[in-house]
């Protein structure tokens, strides 16, 4: 038994832990919040049940999470010097300033797949998440002529897609900024990067998408769940949405 749990890195308290009749439910809400937010705390989960509308303490939340081993392992941080580090502008309104990044995965069919990615610096919300096979400036700015809205200033990294002639023509003929982090300190990017660690933790890491169509459904009920349903610490536990609503149109 305990080399069955062992192989299926499931916590040993989670298993034996027999909870009381009454907090069984209480227990299940906890254990189904802290997989599906795998990098959510106690509090984020306590603050996520009382604006479901339970009536729970934020004490008793965190024993039950301790309790059942859900507790989030990180790996100590090494400390960087500030001259490491660019400051990134701070925006007052949404659409000021837009984080974008590209990352990849591979679908079951064998082919790898480019995600790009983008974040409202302002709200968090995610304002693009889109996939294809191959996204070449061209094609980049397909993705972003699509959305409702652009934003005043991009912050990238030096990637060809961002650093083209096409590209920045195209920022200019739109009075677009663009903000190039250091080459090799994606850090700076800490935004999209952050976002881009809970898109692979909670959706690419647990989705075996068979191919693009099934890996784009995939990114659009996470899309729509970190806008509209997932709490931010940031936001004073609001979605980004709701955060955004603040001001109006």
């Amino acid at each position: 038994k305990r080399r069955s749990l062992k192989l299926l890195d499931f916590p040993k308290s989670t298993y034996y832990f027999n909870p009381k009749k009454e907090d069984e439910t209480v227990v299940n809400e906890i254990r189904r919040l802290a997989f599906k937010r795998k990098r959510a705390g106690y509090r984020m989960i306590h603050k996520s049940m009382r604006k479901a509308g339970w009536r729970i303490n934020h004490k008793k939340v965190y024993r039950i999470y301790s309790q059942e081993g859900l507790k989030i392992r990180t790996k100590p941080r090494k400390k960087r010097k500030l001259a490491d580090s660019q400051p990134i502008p701070i925006p007052t309104r949404p659409n000021e300033v837009w984080a974008i990044d590209f990352l990849h995965e591979r679908t079951i069919d064998g082919r790898k797949a480019r995600i790009l990615s983008g974040v409202d610096l302002c709200t968090r919300e995610n304002v693009v998440l889109a996939a294809d096979y191959s996204i070449s400036s061209k094609r980049l700015i397909r993705f972003l002529e699509s959305l409702p809205e652009l934003p005043k200033s991009f912050v990238t990294d030096n990637g060809p897609e961002f650093t083209s002639r096409v590209f920045t023509n195209w920022l200019s003929k739109n009075n677009i900024g663009i903000s190039y982090i250091d080459l090799g300190k994606p850090t700076q990017n800490a935004f999209v990067e952050s976002f881009n660690g809970k898109l692979r933790s909670e959706c690419l890491q647990l989705s075996f998408c068979q191919d693009l169509d099934e890996l784009r459904e995939e990114l659009f009920k996470f899309q729509k769940d970190y806008n509209e349903e997932r709490l931010h610490s940031s936001l004073n536990y609001l979605t980004p949405f709701e955060f955004k609503a603040k001001y109006g149109n």
